[in-house]
């Protein structure tokens, strides 16, 4: 049974008459738990019982690791976890740069959304980032009331609202970008601008950029590509004969090419880059692609000698700052550049869609299903997401369907092309 002793002052290396009292408590491993500063004995002793009770009753969180510090929360939280590695990456991003400079100290029980909610209005970082900032610290609150470290996630099913404004605060063509992280949401490309972003990057690159925006894979799944998962077949029964279709499969072990950054036992962090299985397993698919785009994979393929065809233009696996560098100037403009010792002459190019990224070319895919009135079961097949609800399980793509998505992609196709003049997109490549 609990009980309640006294806790004389010191001052100056002596004992006072002034005291206050202490709760001692039976915790659930035989050992006596003590929690100190109660006005009165009555206090303490009520205190101890109620510690006791909710060990009886399995409830129980021990008081000191409701103190525990949330970095040191965080840490042990993060060692546990095995996401793939660029969410891992990701999530130490945010802990370093916004989250651990102002919460390291705070003790695990002190959270309270008013303050969460305060402190997120004052970062000056993008509001998507603020929101993933928000949600990384209620899930490392969660994962604290799991392990008993708390009773409650104060932060659990709150939403950070009235950050809308800020998301308009840049123009939406014209934005600072950081790999594929807080884009803006509103680069949406034309059939046009992606033909004339191809023609200026050439057949290598250029197939990828008309891959992106006319069939959706990720960039990582791209970049993962090799030879024998494109152009795959796809045939199915249909109205008496059979629907047929070229395929580029994203397989189920290495389809994706991940980058990211490790750290070893020391914290120190160094590049990692490797093929791994996709993102979820709906990421695992086949992406029916048009006859247009089948017909130019199909030249290339005569000529290339890679086994990976998602490359740069001298058949390497991408990094991401390589990809960056290759693309920005390409959408946003260059000035020209004349002949100089060790560096060649370049043209200037005028910007096309400044701002844009690969995941805003997926994006764009996806916009433009809409736009063609694609079935919404077919349209999250080839997105790689999971259909929602029970109509998940039920619904499923028919050769009808799939017949015309791929019609309505290439009347885009065909349509930009007579739009901009063209007959061919590189004329020089033959």
């Amino acid at each position: 049974m609990a009980y309640a002793e006294k806790v004389y002052k010191v001052r100056n290396g002596r004992q006072t008459k002034q005291y206050t009292w202490r709760a001692r408590y039976k915790k659930p491993d035989g050992t006596w738990g003590s929690e100190p500063g109660f006005p009165t004995k009555r206090i303490a002793e009520d205190w101890g019982d109620s510690q006791e009770a909710a060990i009886r009753e399995g409830r129980w969180v021990d008081p000191d690791l409701m103190r525990k510090h949330f970095g040191v929360w965080a840490r042990e939280w993060m060692a546990v976890q095995k996401p793939r590695g660029r969410t891992t990456m990701n999530r130490w991003e945010r802990l370093e740069a916004h989250i651990l400079p102002k919460w390291e100290h705070t003790p695990l029980i002190s959270f309270n959304w008013f303050d969460v909610e305060a402190w997120a209005r004052t970062l000056g970082c993008a509001p998507r980032t603020t929101r993933e900032c928000v949600q990384l610290i209620s899930r490392i609150l969660t994962g604290a009331v799991d392990a008993k470290h708390l009773l409650v996630n104060s932060l659990y099913g709150r939403r950070l609202t009235g950050l809308s404004g800020a998301e308009q605060t840049s123009p939406p063509d014209i934005v600072a970008r950081d790999g594929n992280e807080d884009e803006d949401d509103s680069i949406i490309a034309t059939p046009e601008e992606v033909l004339l972003l191809a023609r200026r990057l050439g057949p290598v690159v250029g197939l990828q950029i008309l891959t992106f925006a006319w069939s959706g894979p990720r960039y990582e799944e791209n970049a993962g590509l090799r030879r024998p998962n494109v152009l795959r077949r796809r045939r199915q029964k249909y109205d008496g004969g059979v629907f047929e279709c070229a395929v580029i499969r994203v397989e189920k072990d290495t389809g994706a090419l991940a980058e990211y950054y490790v750290r070893d036992e020391d914290g120190r962090r160094r590049c990692y880059r490797a093929l791994e299985p996709p993102k979820n397993p709906t990421s695992v698919r086949d992406i029916d692609v048009p006859p247009f785009l089948e017909k130019l994979w199909l030249k290339f393929l005569e000529s290339w000698p890679h086994e990976h065809v998602g490359t740069t233009p001298t058949g390497k696996l991408w990094w991401r700052s390589h990809w960056h560098s290759v693309l920005r100037p390409a959408a946003d403009g260059r000035d020209a550049r004349p002949k100089a010792r060790g560096r060649a002459v370049k043209e200037e190019w005028k910007p096309i869609k400044p701002g844009l990224t690969a995941r805003d070319l997926r994006k764009t895919h996806d916009s433009w299903q809409e736009e063609i009135g694609v079935h919404p079961v077919l349209a999250y097949e080839q997105m790689g997401h999971k259909y929602p609800g029970i109509k998940g399980t039920y619904r499923r793509p028919t050769p009808a369907m799939r017949k015309h998505r791929l019609d309505g992609l290439q009347q885009l196709f065909e349509r930009a092309m007579a739009n901009l003049g063209w007959t061919e997109i590189w004329p020089e490549a033959g």
